[in-house]
């Protein structure tokens, strides 16, 4: 059988509103062009995130009714540890509420010194954490802290139609140039992100981690991993990397996780979970201090922030994204949407990742620059037409300006279209793709956006937009 099904029925629904083009125009508006500020409510299709928007299984609401919510040492908690132990092999695991808070403690722990009163003194400025590609919180904690992130992907994840097998991979050149231009000392830690998102939701070679590691042994940096989606990285290890075809996807995540210090996860993407996420680790010293800044800022060592309830969606749905049906229909449930929108002319970034279509805003509006964001327009338009919200990713997201006030723009200009798992069915994916061939009729009328306000980070999130007019 060549048709791919979901290997799932659906037990509840969601009913979803409809809007006519009027009134989406004034919803926009209303919410100056971002689509962060747009009511839930209003929107018919959201593929702004599969951050926490996935469809829990029945066996996650039944362990969110027989999750244990002692504050100290709950059950749910030691469940929680057995998967997360099982999956990553990491000695210590922490529970946060989400993946940023992860970072946050991550970040403050390896950029801060403690002073002689026991207070964090930021030692981050002068300081190098290279990756393949920072995600957008990610690179705002590290920036907070005073330090710079920096990414070192290959060259071909740097253009949306290049094809490769994994894109996401580290420039193993540049970083060790970059280790020794910068110097051990200066350098606290070296990160790469399975799959990378930044970079169109690309995969990582196991053959990549594996050097990155060599390379962060020779220089004893200790080399963490973003783990947010690392089964759907596995699967694609599992599809096209020589020597993983007979493997599964548990012993190659086990794989993966062996050559690493440590990792971060939001569980909000590959846990099918609502909230939640985890910093892990080997080393005893730093795994004390970050349980101490948890402490002090997230809640007690075995809950984080979290609720019993929580940790056991979390522990059932690590359970659930390792079964191979459910990742191959994932990862094909994906293309197809990605050969709709290349079969209707529309650009997008090849080969297609395993959570998101990324939309190759620069090739699709080659009459709006990019200080004028071609990705923000495409993204009003899709609601403007479809009731569709998405996000920009690139010189919204990503742009800096330079000492002289312009932008620096970002390497690439993109939309993506990021999939809640288990979410939508085959029609309303067929609905995205009627809609950009609307959008693709109407390409060269469409205008660019400025920027009216907006905050010193993480801007897209809550910044204002205004149409220009020519």
């Amino acid at each position: 059988m060549k048709t791919i099904i979901e290997p799932f029925k659906i037990k509840s629904v969601e009913y979803v509103k409809s809007t006519t083009k009027q009134e989406r125009e004034e919803i926009l508006k209303n919410s100056f062009y971002n689509p962060f500020l747009i009511p839930g409510e209003d929107v018919l299709i959201d593929l702004l995130t599969d951050s926490g928007t996935s469809a829990m299984s029945a066996k996650q609401w039944a362990g969110i009714l027989d999750g244990d919510e002692s504050y100290a040492g709950s059950k749910s908690y030691y469940r929680f540890e057995e998967v997360t132990t099982k999956i990553f092999g990491f000695r210590h695991i922490i529970p946060v509420h989400q993946g940023r808070a992860a970072e946050r403690i991550l970040f403050t722990m390896i950029l801060s010194d403690i002073d002689s009163d026991g207070r964090y003194v930021n030692v981050g400025k002068g300081k190098y954490i290279p990756s393949n590609n920072h995600f957008d919180t990610t690179r705002a904690n590290i920036e907070f802290n005073g330090a710079e992130a920096v990414d070192l992907v290959i060259e071909e994840g740097k253009h949306p139609s290049v094809i490769h097998p994994f894109k996401g991979n580290i420039d193993l050149e540049k970083l060790e140039a970059f280790i020794k231009e910068k110097g051990t000392e200066n350098i606290p830690i070296c990160m790469i992100t399975v799959t990378n998102n930044t970079g169109g939701g690309q995969p990582v070679s196991m053959e990549n981690i594996r050097s990155v590691s060599a390379i962060c042994k020779k220089y004893k940096i200790p080399f963490f991993i973003d783990a947010c989606r690392f089964a759907e990285n596995s699967y694609f290890i599992k599809l096209r990397e020589k020597g993983y075809e007979k493997k599964t996807v548990l012993e190659i995540a086990q794989e993966m996780f062996s050559y690493a210090d440590g990792c971060t996860m939001s569980a909000k993407k590959d846990a099918f979970a609502n909230i939640g996420g985890f910093i892990a680790m080997n080393d005893e010293d730093r795994y004390l201090e970050c349980k101490n800044l948890l402490i002090i800022t997230e809640g007690y060592e075995t809950y984080g922030g979290l609720a019993g309830r929580d940790m056991e969606a979390i522990a059932q749905g690590l359970e659930e994204i390792i079964d191979e049906s459910y990742l191959n229909y994932r990862i094909h449930s994906t293309k197809y949407l990605g050969d709709k929108l290349i079969k209707t002319g529309v650009p997008i970034l090849q080969p297609v990742g395993g959570h998101a279509i990324y939309v190759d805003a620069k090739s699709l509006l080659p009459n709006i620059p990019p200080e004028k964001y071609p990705g923000q327009a495409v993204v009003a338009e899709l609601f403007r037409y479809g009731g569709i919200r998405a996000v920009e990713i690139g010189s919204v997201m990503f742009g800096k300006y330079g000492k002289d006030g312009k932008l620096i723009p970002a390497d690439m200009e993109l939309v993506r279209l990021a999939i809640p798992r288990r979410v939508y069915t085959q029609s309303h994916i067929d609905y995205v793709a009627e809609v950009f061939e609307e959008i693709y009729s109407i390409k060269d009328s469409v205008k660019g956006y400025k920027i009216i306000e907006e905050p010193k980070f993480l801007r897209h999130f809550t910044a204002k937009f205004e149409p220009l007019k020519d």
